[in-house]
């Protein structure tokens, strides 16, 4: 019988023993290293408020990117509301949230705020169960809460049509996931061998190699990375988003990925690309960090002047990234109020100078905020 070449790593005699290039990654991983100081530098000189606000951001940011990287769309108000009630943090009004938002940021929280604390396989079973709280994957009822199973052929990655459809990576049989995690796990929760930047970096390759689980793998190895990162800073507080630069690498994630799955053990490729994706994710920061002082701005020059509830938590939708135009008709939905009530808190703000009129551009009237210096 002919034995059949490797054509995944996880296939490979030395897996999972890993190899790089220290000497090609040394320079990258010191800008890396020092970006990150010089940013969480930088953030904590901010008074407790602003901290907590752009905390508030970049975990919203995080959550909803990460999920978008799958292709489900979260609503940006529940997330921002869920993660608000969790942390303590007064944002006025909260929305309702449905489980599967829950269930993310429940996911999410418990990795970065509990980083410390070890990533054993009943914590895995856990966020596994929050992200599918009704036992399906669309319309799909999946296994939950436990390892996959190969009752229906091996776990495959695949695109494209069925009848022609590619085969980007086939995972380890489920016979081998008890050990394979088992390895993993004891590997993630030893004193690092390595840069603990790294170690995110090699983490969230090893987690999504093995694909434990019959869906939500991508979103598990990305809290897994999150969980690493918060390790290598010592802090729980997020200031930067992974997943938002990765959603917007999208592409060239996958891409990666699939080449260093059929590759060798040299994961030299893939450590270079997730730590120039976690330095721009750092650059990125600082675009939170512009709008989170803009805000603290704008309520500073309006100090003294009086705002109803509703009109206080609307400005604050504004300033923290309305989705879409706003109107006289959502402001009504929002803030569970009428047309005419809607329209005299805007009409209101209007003659104080802090909203205007957008120009024409369909049938209904929309307003924004009115630009200062």
């Amino acid at each position: 019988m002919v034995r059949r070449m490797p054509e995944y790593i996880h296939e490979l005699e030395a897996w999972p023993t890993f190899r790089w290039s220290d000497e090609k990654l040394a320079s990258q991983l010191a800008a890396v290293r020092h970006h990150q100081g010089r940013l969480i530098g930088k953030m904590e000189t901010l008074g407790f408020p602003l901290k907590a606000e752009a905390v508030l951001q970049t975990l919203t940011e995080d959550v909803l990117k990460s999920s978008e990287i799958e292709g489900e769309k979260l609503d940006a108000d529940q997330v921002r509301s869920s993660i608000a009630r969790r942390l303590g943090m007064d944002i006025g009004a909260l929305a309702p949230v449905d489980r599967d938002v829950e269930g993310v940021v429940e996911m999410m929280l418990d990795a970065t705020q509990k980083f410390d604390a070890a990533l054993t396989k009943d914590r895995l079973f856990g966020w596994h169960a929050a992200l599918f709280p009704t036992g399906r994957s669309g319309m799909s009822k999946i296994t939950v809460g436990d390892w996959r199973k190969d009752d229906t052929g091996p776990m495959q990655v695949v695109s494209g049509p069925i009848g022609r459809q590619r085969v980007h990576y086939e995972a380890p049989q489920a016979l081998k996931l008890d050990a394979e995690m088992s390895a993993f796990l004891d590997w993630f929760n030893r004193e690092p061998e390595i840069d603990p930047v790294l170690r995110a970096a090699v983490a969230h390759l090893w987690f999504v190699t093995i694909h434990p689980f019959e869906d939500g793998n991508g979103r598990i190895a990305r809290a897994i990375a999150d969980m690493a990162l918060a390790r290598s800073e010592g802090s729980p507080r997020r200031f930067y988003s992974m997943s938002a630069q990765i959603r917007v690498e999208r592409n060239t994630y996958y891409d990666i990925l699939e080449a260093t799955q059929k590759g060798d053990l040299d994961i030299t490729p893939w450590l270079t690309w997730f730590l120039d994706c976690l330095d721009r994710a750092i650059a990125g920061a600082e675009e939170t960090l512009a709008a989170v002082l803009a805000k603290a701005r704008f309520w500073e020059r309006l100090a003294g002047e009086a705002f109803s509830e509703r009109q206080r938590e609307m400005l604050n939708r504004l300033l923290s990234g309305f989705e879409g135009k706003l109107t006289s008709s959502k402001w009504a939905l929002i803030t569970k109020t009428s047309q005419d009530t809607a329209s005299r808190d805007i009409d209101d703000l209007i003659k104080r100078g802090i909203l205007q009129k957008d120009a024409a551009g369909g049938r209904s009237t929309s307003y924004s905020l009115v630009e200062t210096e």
